[in-house]
């Protein structure tokens, strides 16, 4: 039984490691709004930025592969609704 333990204890101390970096990149991540020079949680943000695509009619397409021309629309209508 003392030997399982041995075996035991170097992966239970690893995936304590390694938990946090895995399942905590998503929750933390942020993005940056060069325009308005601000960071934003990007899942919060995700919420702004489906109701973006729907009110101004806009197919659904992920943020990074829009045209800067349409990110930048996308801030500026983000930092026009930020305390509504």
């Amino acid at each position: 039984m003392r030997s399982f333990f041995r075996c035991l204890t170097p992966v239970l101390l690893a995936t304590a490691l390694v938990a946090p970096a895995i399942t905590g990149c998503a929750v933390h991540a942020r993005v940056y709004d060069p325009y308005y020079h601000d960071y934003h949680a990007w899942p919060a943000e995700q919420t702004y930025y489906l109701q973006w695509e729907n009110d101004t009619h806009h197919p659904h397409e992920d943020f990074n592969k829009r045209s800067k021309d349409e990110q930048k629309q996308y801030w500026d209508w983000r930092h026009s609704h930020e305390h509504q």
